[in-house]
């Protein structure tokens, strides 16, 4: 009887000992719960809103891509469209979410849509963009910007090779921060759509003299809203002028 009795305590010994290797394991230190490059045990981070998305939007269409300067950038990547790339850039007062609707409405007609959520350097954003687009198969590839967003899609475009079928700036300024169109638009070959209205500041004479500057691209073309003083993204709240926009980037994105 008594060495019976003893069995039980030893397999609750034994069992208490497993358990406790179990657990340490387990442990933050021993990298139990990282993985080995697999994927096994990691828990993907949870994706970006944006300040707009849905919690289905996020997961769907939320994605990071790898910035020329090799940070992680986010954005907003509707799915749907299998044609020509389209980078989005936004305004100094925005996020992704400032593209959101015409970024649908873009991916609804077939673009392969990526629109940017800038958080560092720009213009290693737009080029860390082009390649994500073209490295999924983009033969075309389309870059519109408003405001900051134009600048740099601007400033970006020459250093692309090749550099994109066409360029939309809406109201970009000829330098922010130190990023420099002015001095890049000369070297830019893409056919260019400038937009800017009458009444937005400084940013009609800027826009104008971008437009007598971009002497090498195929086509250099700028509208000017007379009495208007709406500024970047708020330049396509028009359906006239969105319909132009539609026109020139389906003309070299198709």
């Amino acid at each position: 009887m008594t060495a019976v009795l003893r069995v039980p305590g030893l397999l609750c010994a034994a069992a208490a000992l497993l358990l406790t290797a179990s657990l340490a394991g387990c442990s933050s230190d021993g990298g139990g719960d990282k993985g080995d490059g697999d994927g096994g045990g990691v828990s993907a981070a949870k994706p970006d809103d944006f300040g707009c998305l849905t919690p289905e939007e996020a997961e769907r269409a939320s994605i990071t891509f790898t910035s020329e300067d090799g940070s992680e950038t986010g954005a907003y990547a509707p799915r749907g469209g299998s044609g020509a790339g389209i980078v989005l850039a936004h305004q100094s007062d925005g996020t992704a979410c400032q593209w959101k609707d015409k970024a649908d409405e873009l991916s609804k007609a077939g673009y392969r849509v990526l629109a940017v959520n800038s958080t560092g350097p720009e213009v290693a954003e737009i080029i860390g963009a082009a390649g994500y687009l073209r490295d999924k198969g983009a033969e075309k590839l389309l870059l519109m910007g408003a405001s900051k967003g134009g600048t740099a899609v601007l400033a970006a475009a020459p250093r692309l090779n090749p550099q994109p079928d066409a360029v939309v700036a809406l109201s970009a300024p000829e330098q922010y921060s130190n990023m420099n169109a002015v001095a890049a638009v000369p070297q830019l070959t893409s056919p260019v759509l400038y937009m800017v209205g009458e009444l937005d500041g400084d940013f009609g004479a800027e826009v104008k003299e971008m437009n007598e500057k971009s002497v090498k691209s195929s086509e250099h073309k700028l509208v000017y809203v007379r009495d208007e003083s709406a500024h970047g993204v708020a330049l396509l709240y028009d359906d006239t002028r969105w319909a132009t926009v539609r026109g020139f980037l389906a003309k070299y994105g198709s």
